[in-house]
């Protein structure tokens, strides 16, 4: 049962060669030069540097993880301590009155973003020509004109005339309205 550990005979196998085994002169010193010279072979130069370039890549990996983990832990420290400053300015606002230091809620800049974007809604309709469709066809006239006398663009000048006697009688209406 336990004879075969016990033995003390090797692995090794010796076989004799009956013929001789001779290199020529030529394939010895290639295989001495390739001993005493130090430089590596393409085919093992592009397996290392294949290597080596993985290593690399995964290494920039692991740092482009790092710093967008880092990047993110910074964004939620800088959210929080944004929420804590609104949240101690909203209380102090509450309590004192005027806010210090200029800092003001999130409910109150809501507040004045509805506000602008009332004021610009108001801007844009008075912008819109519609309801002034001679201003409108009159400066229509005018940019055709541009477009057909690109070279020769004072051949417009009743066009641009017209549109600027239209444009006076819309201000004319306005300033008389407010």
């Amino acid at each position: 049962m336990g004879a075969s550990q016990s033995r003390t005979e090797s692995d090794e196998k010796i076989f004799q060669s009956e013929i001789p085994i001779s290199l020529s002169q030529e394939v010895v010193n290639h295989l001495s030069d390739r001993l005493d010279s130090p430089e590596t072979t393409p085919e093992r130069q592009s397996v290392l540097d294949a290597h080596i370039r993985g290593r690399i890549q995964g290494e920039l990996e692991r740092l482009r993880k790092d710093e967008e983990d880092i990047r993110h832990e910074i964004e939620q420290a800088l959210e929080k301590e944004n929420l804590d400053k609104e949240r101690s300015v909203a209380g102090e606002e509450s309590e004192g009155g005027a806010s210090s230091g200029g800092l003001r809620s999130s409910t109150a800049l809501l507040g004045d973003l509805e506000e602008m974007r009332s004021k610009i809604d108001k801007y844009n309709s008075r912008r819109d020509f519609s309801t002034f469709p001679e201003v409108k066809t009159t400066g229509e006239a005018v940019v055709e004109c541009y477009r057909q006398n690109k070279t020769t663009s004072l051949d417009c000048w009743q066009e641009v005339s017209k549109f600027k006697a239209s444009v006076g009688q819309l201000e004319q209406t306005y300033f008389k309205s407010l």
